[in-house]
């Protein structure tokens, strides 16, 4: 065993070194600082995180045009369709605009590790015990990914994010009493992207 260790001690080292090397090469690509336009789509779970009446889990789509500087830098919008969820006594549907910031920092000319954060614009249409309506504001969010290049323009991403929609019944209508919605919406999601 005591003459494995200076083995597999050396194997670590020449394998750091060669990782640090192709680490180095692999992120010099040009392409990765040519600044332009992107779009993309991701879809996924939602898990909204409110009162009893308004816990619930669904599906949800979201739209994404952007722009990016260079390989750490891009701005970012999205349509997303936060679906339905809630119960029979107490129910809405979400639908939100975002803008935002994105960082990103490249592992290799393949993988890149990324978050982000900005506003998020939404409308929500409700019925509680009956009583309908609408309800817009606008939230915070922030999210983190991962992304791989697949091509040069075309890439794929996985990504945890969290609009802190708060939502106060109290607001909706004077009818409900003791009916406070804060909510957060938590997407985790897969998508496609595409730069130009």
């Amino acid at each position: 065993m005591k003459k494995s260790l200076p083995i597999f001690a050396g194997i670590a080292a020449l394998t750091s070194l060669t990782s640090t090397a192709a680490f180095s090469q692999s992120l010099d690509t040009p392409w990765q600082d040519d600044p332009g336009f992107y779009v993309g789509g991701n879809y996924g779970y939602l898990k909204v995180d409110g009162n009893d009446d308004f816990d619930d889990d669904n599906d949800v789509l979201q739209g994404i045009v952007g722009y990016r500087f260079n390989r750490y830098f891009a701005v970012e919008g999205s349509a997303i369709d936060f679906g339905d969820y809630g119960n029979d006594i107490s129910s809405a549907d979400t639908d939100g605009w975002t803008a935002g910031v994105k960082g990103i920092l490249p592992i290799t000319n393949k993988f890149a590790v990324y978050a982000k954060a900005g506003q998020l614009w939404w409308e929500t249409d409700y019925d509680v015990a009956g009583v309908s309506g609408s309800y817009d504001d606008e939230s915070l969010f922030i999210g983190a990914g991962l992304s791989y290049n697949i091509t040069e323009n075309f890439l794929v991403n996985a990504e945890y994010t969290v609009y802190d929609a708060d939502m106060d019944a109290d607001t909706f209508s004077d009818d409900i009493d003791d009916a406070d919605f804060d909510t957060d919406l938590k997407q985790a999601s897969i998508g496609v992207e595409y730069r130009f």
